[in-house]
């Protein structure tokens, strides 16, 4: 009767355990995202914003090294009230200089504003594709392979193929699964 009950046991705990396991599933979001035209389209405009506050960064720069070096060379030549409006244009400059560099470039500036603007909807999108993709596989755990979080998967537990064809709800080429395929090692 003892060993009745230790084998019973034993068999109901390992019953337990078996059906709460955990599916896991890995998805790779930055290749669904660059499945998407729509995002290559933001991200190609976004760049071109980028591109354009550089060029104007470094003509601000460019011109502050002239003025810097124009005042260097003329502060013999200048006196009283013409010295300190030459040296204030300089330091104006090169304050507005720190100021448009840490409003566009900082780590709150205007270009991780409109990335995280940029990219949200389509995480949303890409969120709602995932669930049903959860939803439908039975998936407890699902990791993001672009976050480097996964140090190692089985390609059977990739579902990004199926995220990515709940996305494009069905019209998905057939060639990019294939291609997407033969990429993963």
């Amino acid at each position: 009767m003892k060993n009745f009950k230790t084998l019973f046991t034993f068999v109901v705990v390992l019953l337990f355990s078996l059906t709460n396991a955990q599916k896991i599933g890995v998805i790779d979001t930055q290749y669904i995202l660059d499945k998407m035209p729509e995002y290559k389209e933001a991200e190609a405009r976004l760049n071109a914003q980028i591109d354009t506050w550089e060029q104007d960064l470094q003509r601000l720069q460019s011109e502050y090294e002239q003025k810097k070096s124009a005042f260097e060379n003329e502060r013999v030549l200048l006196i009283g009230d013409q010295l300190k409006l030459r040296e204030k244009e300089v330091l104006d400059l090169e304050k507005n200089i720190k100021t448009t560099t840490s409003l566009r470039f900082g780590k709150t500036g205007e270009i991780n504003q409109l990335r995280a603007n940029l990219v949200e909807p389509f995480e949303d999108q890409i969120w709602a594709a995932m669930r049903t993709v959860i939803d439908k596989n039975g998936l407890g755990i699902v990791l993001d392979k672009t976050k480097d979080n996964v140090v190692f998967y089985q390609p059977r537990y990739d579902y990004t193929d199926k995220v990515l064809d709940v996305l494009m709800k069905g019209s998905g080429d057939k060639g990019d699964k294939k291609e997407k395929k033969t990429n993963k090692k």
